[in-house]
């Protein structure tokens, strides 16, 4: 049996199934393909509640953890409206195949709804075809705010 839910970090098995996912998420070479350290595993959850705008969707299958998407909100200048980041998602690799991908999106789009929000957003490596082909079928595509401009590029500036 298959669940979708907001997860309640509050609650010791939901806890432990955002670090259990989120670590196989980072073992996959999608993930970087190396375990969480130790000091991340012990304080993402205090973490996570300490910040407002977080909200984090768990699905499992018959009370095992099967996916996650930790979803943040943001804000769009342009539309002047919340919008709903999928900051990180992973279905671990026994339940993949199964449409709990599309699940989990369904449930952030529920949620950004009721937020007000404009849109979700997400970002996708390029090698990452599987995934992209899942976003691509649940409606995602690269945007644009001007054609002749070109697609936007998602950047980062790791600091020390």
């Amino acid at each position: 049996m298959e669940n979708i839910l907001i997860a309640d970090l509050s609650i010791p098995e939901h806890a432990g199934a955002v670090v259990y996912l989120l670590n196989e998420y980072a073992k996959d070479d999608m993930g970087g393909g190396t375990e969480l350290p130790d000091i991340v595993k012990k304080n993402l959850i205090p973490e996570l509640k300490k910040r407002h705008g977080i909200i984090v969707v768990l699905a499992f299958v018959d009370k095992n953890p099967a996916g996650l998407a930790i979803c943040i909100e943001g804000f769009s200048s342009f539309a002047c409206k919340p919008l709903l980041n999928v900051h990180d998602m992973v279905v671990t690799p026994e339940y993949r195949g199964r449409g709990i991908s599309k699940r989990l999106l369904a449930r952030a789009e529920e949620i950004a709804i009721n937020l007000g929000c404009c849109k979700l957003t997400l970002e996708v490596l390029e090698g990452n075809k599987i995934a992209q082909a899942a976003y691509m079928a649940y409606g995602f595509e690269g945007y644009e705010l001007n054609p002749k401009m070109g697609k936007a590029l998602f950047w980062q500036k790791k600091l020390a």
